[in-house]
């Protein structure tokens, strides 16, 4: 029986050691959002990746731009269709239907090439961003002595905190690590 006691007494110091080390650890939450809209780099990512969305949309409004004018030159031969002309204008449309289905193809392509190019850009250009970022708020974290870091912004993902009760807000304190202006305007969403 005594043994049991002294167990029960260490297993209860244990557990009561446990709980207040972890009392003892401090939960800060940020903005992720509200950081990155306020970095200049943001700012130039964004019109990067805006420039090269318009070129490739150009692209594809001019392979359309031809579809559009094959397709009409088709409908209007169609209407040349008689007896007399059936075969050699059936010929000529068969030709323009298997031309038309190549630029609808090379659209396709072309469509698929532009997000393919898109999203590899803007992962070449929000990788270095999401490192410094990171590397800021770990910096913040380990100044103030933080265990944690909830991301406050919920749109991001559903394993970030919903609610909060209390914690330190590092969202001020991470723009200041990143150099970024207390009054910066946060860039505008595209």
């Amino acid at each position: 029986m005594k043994k049991f006691i002294n167990r029960y007494l260490i297993a209860a110091a244990i557990l009561f050691s446990a709980n207040s080390v972890n009392a003892q650890q401090k939960i800060g939450h940020l903005d992720s959002q509200a950081i990155f809209t306020s970095m200049p780099e943001a700012r130039a990512v964004a019109t990067t990746l805006e420039s090269l969305q318009k070129t490739k949309q150009a692209e594809i409004e001019k392979l359309q731009s031809g579809y559009t004018l094959k397709y009409n030159a088709a409908v209007a031969k169609n209407k040349t269709l008689n007896e007399a002309n059936k075969e050699t204008v059936g010929k000529e449309l068969q030709a323009m239907g298997t031309e038309l289905d190549a630029i609808k193809r090379s659209i396709d392509e072309a469509t698929q090439n532009a997000q393919q190019v898109l999203g590899a850009k803007q992962g070449e250009l929000m990788t270095p961003l999401q490192t410094k970022f990171i590397t800021a708020v770990k910096a913040v974290a380990k100044e103030k002595g933080i265990a944690y870091v909830f991301d406050s912004n919920s749109q991001q993902s559903a394993n970030n905190m919903l609610a909060w009760e209390s914690g330190i807000d590092l969202t001020a304190a991470v723009k200041v690590k990143l150099g970024i202006p207390a009054g910066a305007v946060p860039a505008k969403k595209s």
